[in-house]
């Protein structure tokens, strides 16, 4: 099959939507049910269910939330491997539609085993690796279909690409529950695994008409790692080597940490497993890698074109970005978990005429509010609200609305803190009050997800585009990350006495922790968005 294949928009009318996108959406439409159907049950069936049974009652909840978000960190963690065989050896078309097969599998070992821990827990980790490994791919995908002719229409898509998304999950979060419910885990999660089969289905029909960009194969000397090689190794008469110092501390601190887990020492915390030390490396790896090459970007100038230099800034600029948002990612993939938890400790307003007792029935299919908010929200900014505000003088830019998106996830938090503390008091309180902190995170999640979409595409050189796409997907692992530690630290015998000194209880206290995680990530991001310098990087009309 060849590599290349003409552009089917070539010599069409400028901002023409091209005809195989529909393909795209329809298997993303199918996927996210899929995802979103198996997710949003996973904390429900493991609390009751013989998965957790050598644990007792009372660890049950905690447990569930630990395997919950550490299947979150799998997700969003496999991004790099996808990004990285995609743009290195398959291109983004094989690589999804191998790694959908795998997650199907995954779908199949849920269904067939489910009081079954080993088999469980390996379809967990089959959905995170398929799920994980297309991620970076489909929304960079969708991007390839566009050049510079019909760009303009970029933005409707990747809105309505994430519109779909929610369109799945709405369908997804409101009926998995009931099917839990009512047949058992053994349908409610073989449904999913066979809409992830037909949304690969769908991605193979359309395999005649896609753009497909070639991958690098590795042999780009001007590729984010070879500049980077260079920029370290490179030496300055005169000059130190201050960077490469720095990524070699970044190195010895990771594999110190996991040293340190396999060993346990008696200093490292008790509750720090593979998962946890294995994020923090990472996150070592980043950190340190990023400043290092930094410091001594320039000494690459010269050995490599200007224009990959400044590619390798701009990534380097869009991972700082990526970063500070990994606080609205804690609290954000929460109401999957701790939010579900809390829901089953309110009461179902089943004596009010409103409520519609006939279908809702269960906590957990709260969560349906967050898409079909975005379904609403989506379409009210791009015509009401962005429109209003750019009449009003103030143009709600890309880092504009992913800041404040992150400020309205503290005070979704917030709400629901106030919801706990009622809770706590004693009295019933309604489920319906969670429709509150509901609203206010989905409109938060629509200005930093929806949007970053778009930004994290339009920042990347088209070589980068895989990876810096795995990068975006990444900040989820880091945002469940500071979950784990917090649910970690939250063990410890001063930690609780000094939660209980304040007069809250264990998990108003949490609640209102992350509000201020998310109000402190909001201000550090405004500062840093202001001298953010905006790159264009769709392709040139007609190139594939």
């Amino acid at each position: 099959m060849q590599e290349h294949r003409m552009n089917p928009t070539a010599g069409a009318q400028p901002a023409r939507l091209p005809r195989q996108v529909p393909y795209i959406i329809g298997n993303e439409a199918c996927e996210r049910f899929s995802f979103y159907g198996m997710r949003n049950i996973l904390v429900q069936f493991l609390v009751s269910s013989v998965i957790l049974a050598y644990l007792p009652e009372a660890d049950r909840q905690g447990a569930a939330k630990d395997v919950f978000h550490s299947f979150v960190i799998g997700v969003y963690f496999f991004p790099l491997l996808g990004g990285w065989l995609s743009d290195r050896f398959f291109g983004k078309y094989d690589t999804v539609l191998w790694f959908s097969l795998i997650y199907c599998a995954g779908h199949a070992c849920l269904a067939l085993f489910e009081d079954n821990r080993n088999g469980f827990y390996t379809g967990l980790f089959l959905i995170a690796l398929g799920s994980g490994g297309i991620k970076p791919l489909v929304v960079s995908f969708v991007g390839d279909q566009f050049d510079e002719s019909n760009k303009s229409m970029a933005k409707v898509v990747f809105d309505f690409f994430y519109w779909i998304i929610n369109f799945g999950s709405f369908f997804a979060s409101l009926l998995m529950p009931l099917f839990l419910r009512s047949y058992g885990p053994a349908v409610a999660f073989g449904i999913p695994g066979v809409l992830m089969f037909i949304a690969t289905l769908i991605f193979w029909l359309g395999r005649r008409q896609y753009v497909r960009v070639p991958p690098t194969r590795g042999e780009d000397p001007d590729s984010f790692f070879n500049v980077a090689r260079t920029a370290l190794t490179t030496r300055v008469e005169g000059q130190g080597s201050a960077g490469l110092r720095v990524v070699q501390a970044g190195m010895v601190l990771a594999v110190a940490m996991l040293l340190c887990w396999a060993f346990k020492p008696g200093f490292w915390p008790e509750d720090f497993g593979f998962v946890i030390t294995a994020c923090l490396a990472l996150g070592a790896l980043i950190a340190f890698g990023g400043i290092g090459v930094s410091m001594q970007l320039e000494r690459a100038r010269g050995r490599h074109p200007d224009a990959a230099i400044d590619s390798v800034r701009s990534v380097l600029r869009v991972i700082i970005v990526f970063a500070l948002t990994t606080p609205f990612w804690s609290l954000f993939d929460q109401k999957a978990s701790t939010w579900v938890l809390q829901g089953k400790t309110m009461m179902v307003p089943h004596d009010q005429w409103w409520w519609p007792s006939w279908l809702v029935k269960e906590a957990s299919q709260m969560q349906a509010l967050n898409p079909l908010l975005v379904m609403a929200i989506i379409p009210f900014n791009n015509l009401v609200l962005y429109p209003a505000l750019r009449r009003w003088g103030f143009e709600p830019t890309a880092l504009r609305r992913m800041g404040w998106g992150i400020a309205f996830s503290g005070v979704a938090w917030i709400v629901a803190g106030m919801i706990q503390l009622s809770i706590d008091g004693g009295d019933p309180v309604s489920l319906a009050w969670q429709i509150a902190p509901y609203a206010l995170l989905t409109f938060g999640e629509v200005l930093v997800s929806a949007t970053a979409l778009e930004f994290a595409y339009s920042q990347a050189s088209q070589a980068m585009k895989g990876v810096i796409m795995a990068f975006w997907y990444l900040a989820s692992t880091f945002g469940s990350l500071w979950v784990l530690l917090t649910n970690a630290a939250v063990r410890n015998e001063t930690v609780i006495s000094r939660i209980a000194g304040t007069g809250l209880s264990e998990n108003a206290f949490l609640m209102f922790f992350f509000a201020l995680f998310a109000f402190v990530a909001a201000a550090v991001f405004a500062l840093y968005a202001r001298s953010y310098p905006m790159q264009d990087n769709y392709r040139a009309a007609g190139a594939v």
